[in-house]
């Protein structure tokens, strides 16, 4: 060390300009002071401070670049830009009214407000309708909470639910929901689409109907929506299309509009406080009518008479009612509230009229004349359908994250108030109109008794038209909205690349805009305006909401359970229990509303999971999901490790030790089709391959062989795991793997390994790897599995047929009964019969052995032939003693060969030394030593050879076993498919004699045989008669 040292220090001194000359030495090394250079002009760009850290910073960042990156993180759906306008300065950030409250009231407050809203109060009344309005409120409210926490944990890129439940639930439930969320919007589109046409035809100019009088036929008025919602399509896909610029301007107009329109109907209300004479209907007993002008509004009139006496004969309702005037919107102070307090359901065709009478809703008489009928059968569950979408929009907020100044302040703020002001309108205008406006009146869904009039339009001040405008232009501006954002959604689930089929819709136009999906949302759209009935398309998108909100209270919940590390919301006031009741709000609605469009949903969304998990999906966003399988995999292990599994419990977990060669390729690769076969496709299986060397120095190496070995599991379907250690030594690194490997109960229980068929070109290094494997495994009473032959076991995607052939020599746990029938669920082997053959000494009854073998493996429900085979005491044959001699003639000449090495090391070693110290002395004059000293140990070890003649009588009884075994079993069941048998222990001993003795008589009692599988025992039963 001193010597380093001084050597440093003088190399320092040499590069110090001189005080005398002021010139520098000259260092020995040029080199080196060019090495020295560059690192001091790399570390002059480092702070002095962090000097200690510059091999860090080279490859990690900065702490201060690193907080930089976080502050101007973004990642957000672009939104929705004129391509040809000019960049604009950088916008001030929004904050909570402007970025959240007031884009959620836009989205919320919609075209059911103002066209369904009355008609749902008057037919549920205003118990039932306030019912119906607050528990879509609480859905909603339930969720924004639950939207909160999630909202607020982090950083929330845009793209609402999706990218909320696909983040916290994973790519499937993400994808899922993900298309649930465009469907919805898409169909959103369609109704408003829908809506709009509905108030310029039925309330503003009824006059353009190409299809007829459309009062008098719901089909035409159907048609009608259908043609110009089309037209009206169109004209809005090109607008989004060419003008995006436009619709971003317009949602400011139909935000105005919805709070203007709102503004006028509350004034309206306290203005009619006393009702008004604007509207009256024409009343027959009960029953409204349509299309009577007042002044005919009498009985005697010659114009009920036509209609109701056309031949001269007269309805019998019309004989024994009177035909009354009733004002329509009698005011708060008139009491009609009490009128409006219960439900009045209706089936379809029944009238509408007073009361709940037979003899006035039913009709009789088989004509309708001017009597107006409901057009749907209504419900408490399907009005919560219909009006489900008015509360929809709520994710309007999390979507403009990315603009906002303060996220995770304004997104919980914002969202609450909105939900909380739109519920308190609701609320409050289920009283007023129940309060306000006649039953009958309410109850008419188009205002056909007063001459085509939209009810809440003729409430509002200062006149109606302020209503049709503006619900009109809002309902414009919130279609436009769905249609800009729909695709961009779209693109955004197509870019994640989690839904290969939707790949085509990620590209933009070179104008960037997403041209291709916005074709599919106008496709889809217009499949939703051919339902041309907004009393339709509400509930079928009301589904897709419901699924959306129930995900996103299922994410909350999930993370609030799991206590994961990374949930830490700033929004504290949720509770799993709340997001759980909002969960079972959503699935209850959705069930009650319309169990059909509720499958449809739900299985739309099972198709797109399944499908996802089937392609299978790559991302890994460290969702809930994820973490939820780690709490029941935890849960699972800790009840494992109570005690050792039941025998009826007991299965092969499988470890495959896996060989590689010298290019780091897995040896034998049908060993990873039988782990298959095995386990027929199920359970779990661990493959771990084990390199020689040091893990600092060939760590790369590692990783290569592992992502090798994972393909290679990958293409014969091995479900599992796969590792690949690096060790000193690769019995120790078998050793160390066979003990440690697994978790808790999921440790392996059964290990393969392939024979090593070069253990006698190998030496013993091959050998006694294989034998301290057998004897590790043996210790750790795991089962051990050695299929020899294993080129030619069959493929996976095969299908053979024969025999498998079980010898069952030594019982040791019911391994060999088990073996063959988990082989024959896969379909490789399934038309493969059973053969167990015993094998009966003289002093045995073959037949009772027989007999009890058959009821042995009747109890335990295996179908097989069985055969006992005797073998008789012969006497030890001449070719034994050869066989015997000629593997401990081996076994000398390899000890002799072993010394001979040793000798040879020991004078390499002394070359070596003097060969340090005199490097010019002759090396030549040792070669023909050593050769010399090679010649008389080999010739010594030849003599010795000649004089051994007589074999161990040991090893002569061991080889005649296995020579006679070889020969029972080769006649036997040379043709099988398969030969499975007992695996004889190894000797106790560590002598490398007895372990070569060993692997030959395994040789011998294999040989001939074309595919065998040598069994051995943990050492308990894994196979049972007991149910």
């Amino acid at each position: 060390m001193q010597s380093n040292s001084a050597k440093d220090d003088s190399d320092e001194m040499e590069i110090i300009p001189s005080e005398h000359n002021g010139t520098v030495h000259e260092t020995k090394n040029e080199d080196s002071g060019d090495i020295h250079r560059a690192e001091e002009n790399q570390k002059s760009s480092i702070d002095p401070n962090l000097y200690l850290y510059d091999d860090d910073l080279a490859t990690r960042p900065h702490i201060s670049t690193f907080i930089s990156s976080i502050a101007n993180y973004e990642n957000t759906i672009p939104a929705a830009t004129d391509p040809d306008a000019k960049p604009a300065a950088p916008s001030a950030r929004m904050g909570t009214l402007i970025g959240v409250f007031l884009p959620c009231i836009q989205n919320i407050f919609g075209v059911i407000l103002f066209i369904r809203l009355t008609w749902v109060v008057g037919t549920a009344g205003a118990i039932c309708g306030f019912l119906i309005v607050l528990t879509c409120c609480c859905v909603t409210m339930l969720t924004a909470i639950s939207m909160s926490a999630i909202a607020t944990n982090g950083v929330v890129p845009a793209g609402g639910s999706y990218f909320m439940i696909s983040r916290s639930l994973g790519p499937e439930f993400g994808g899922a929901v993900g298309m649930l969320f465009y469907t919805g919007t898409t169909l959103a589109a369609a109704m408003y689409i829908v809506g709009a046409v509905e108030i310029v035809l039925t309330y503003m100019a009824p006059w353009a109907s190409i299809f007829g009088d459309f009062t008098k036929d719901a089909e035409a008025m159907y048609n009608n929506f259908r043609v110009y919602g089309t037209i009206l399509l169109i004209f809005m896909g090109l607008i989004v299309f060419v003008g995006v610029k436009f619709v971003n301007k317009f949602a400011t107009v139909a935000l105005a509009c919805v709070i203007l329109s709102i503004i006028a109907v509350y004034v309206g209300i306290f203005d009619n406080i006393h009702g008004n004479e604007k509207l009256y209907m024409c009343v027959l007993g009960n029953r409204l009518l349509k299309d009577i002008p007042l002044d005919n509004c009498t009985k005697g009139d010659p114009f009920m008479v036509d209609i109701y006496c056309p031949d001269g004969k007269c309805d019998d309702y019309y004989l024994t009612h009177n035909v009354t005037k009733v004002k329509g919107i009698k005011g708060l102070a008139s009491g009609v509230f009490y009128d409006n307090i219960f439900p009045s359901f209706l089936e379809k065709g029944q009238f509408i009229s007073y009361g709940k009478n037979p003899s006035d809703i039913e009709n009789t008489s088989g004509q309708t004349y001017n009597q107006i009928m409901a057009d749907i059968t209504t419900s408490f569950t399907l009005l919560i359908g219909i009006f489900f979408p008015s509360v929809t929009g709520i994710m309007a907020g999390s979507n403009r994250s990315g603009d906002l100044a303060d996220a995770q302040k304004s997104i919980p703020i914002g969202t609450i108030c909105a939900i909380l002001t739109t519920s308190t309108v609701y609320l409050s205008s289920v009283m007023f109109f129940a309060g306000t406006v006649d039953n009958l009146l309410l109850r008419d869904k188009f205002g056909q008794s007063i001459g085509g009039k939209l009810v809440v339009a003729n409430i509002a001040w200062p006149n109606q038209w302020v209503i049709l405008i503006g619900s009109f232009l809002s309902t414009l501006g919130a279609g436009l909205q769905s249609l800009t954002g729909a695709p961009r959604l779209l693109q955004a689930i197509a870019r994640d690349e989690i839904i290969p089929f939707l790949a085509p819709f990620a590209k933009s136009s070179s104008r960037g805009e997403p041209t291709r999906a916005l074709l599919l949302t106008i496709v889809i759209c217009q499949c939703g305006i051919l339902l041309g009935n907004v009393d339709l398309l509400a509930p079928l998108l009301s589904m897709f909401f419901l699924m959306c909100y129930g995900f996103v209270n299922l994410a909350c919940a999930v993370q609030t359970l799991l206590r994961t590390p990374n949930w830490r919301p700033r929004f504290k006031f949720y509770h799993w229990s709340l997001s759980l009741i909002g969960l079972t709000l959503c699935i209850s609605v959705m069930i009650m509303t319309s169990w059909y469009f509720a499958l449809i949903a739900m299985g739309m969304a099972i198709i797109i999971y399944k499908y996802i998990e089937y392609r299978g999906a790559e991302k890994e966003w460290g969702d809930g999901i994820r973490g939820m399988a780690l709490t029941a995999a935890r849960y699972s292990l800790l009840r494992l490790e109570e005690g050792p599994p039941h025998t009826k419990n007991w299965r092969p977990q499988i470890l495959v030790l896996s060989k590689l060669n010298d290019n780091l390729l897995p040896k034998y690769r049908k060993i990873f089709s039988f782990a298959t076969q095995l386990k027929a496709g199920k359970g779990l299986t661990i493959c771990v391959s084990v390199i020689k060397g040091d893990h600092t120095k060939i760590a790369n190496k590692a990783v290569d062989a592992k992502s090798t070995l994972r393909k290679y599991m990958t293409d014969e379907k091995v479900k599992g795991f796969c590792d690949v250690l690096v060790a000193q030594q690769i019995g120790e690194g078998l050793s160390s793997v066979v003990q440690t490997i697994g978790l808790g109960g999921m440790k392996p229980n059964t290990v393969i390994v392939g024979w090593p068929y070069s253990w006698r070109q190998e030496g013993r290094n091959s050998w006694k790897t294989f034998i301290q494997t057998v004897r590790t495994v043996a210790a750790c009473h795991m089962a051990l599995l050695v299929p020899k032959g294993i080129n030619f076991y069959p493929e996976s995607n095969h299908k053979i047929g024969g025999n498998i052939d079980i010898w069952w020599i030594v019982h040791d746990g019911g391994l060999l009964m088990l073996l063959p029938f988990l082989l024959k669920q896969h379909r490789t082997w399934r038309n493969c019969k059973l053969r167990i053959f015993t094998v009966a000494q003289i002093e045995d009854n073959s037949i009772q052995m027989k007999k009890d073998l058959k009821t042995f493996l009747y109890h335990l429900r295996i179908e097989a032939d069985v055969e006992v085979v005797e073998m008789n005491n012969s006497d030890i044959s001449a070719y034994t003693y050869e066989r015997t001699l000629m593997m401990e003639q081996r076994n000398q000449m390899l000890r002799a060969l072993g010394l001979n090495k040793k000798e040879n090391s020991k004078v390499d070693s002394h070359d070596e030394k003097r060969n340090s110290i005199d490097l010019d002395g002759p090396e030549q004059e040792d070669a023909p030593e050593t050769t010399s000293n090679k010649d008389d140990s080999t010739e010594k070890a030849d003599g010795d050879l000649k004089s051994s003649v007589k074999p161990d009588e040991f090893n002569v009884r061991r080889m005649h076993t296995a020579i006679k075994l070889n020969e029972v079993i080769v006649e036997k069941s040379q043709d099988a498919q398969l030969v499975i048998m007992n695996l004889p222990g190894p000797p106790r001993e560590v002598r490398a004699e007895r372990e070569s003795n060993y692997m030959e008589f395994l040789e011998v009692l294999t040989e001939g045989l074309e595919k065998v599988l040598m069994v051995r025992g943990g050492g308990r039963e894994v196979i049972t008669i007991y149910s």
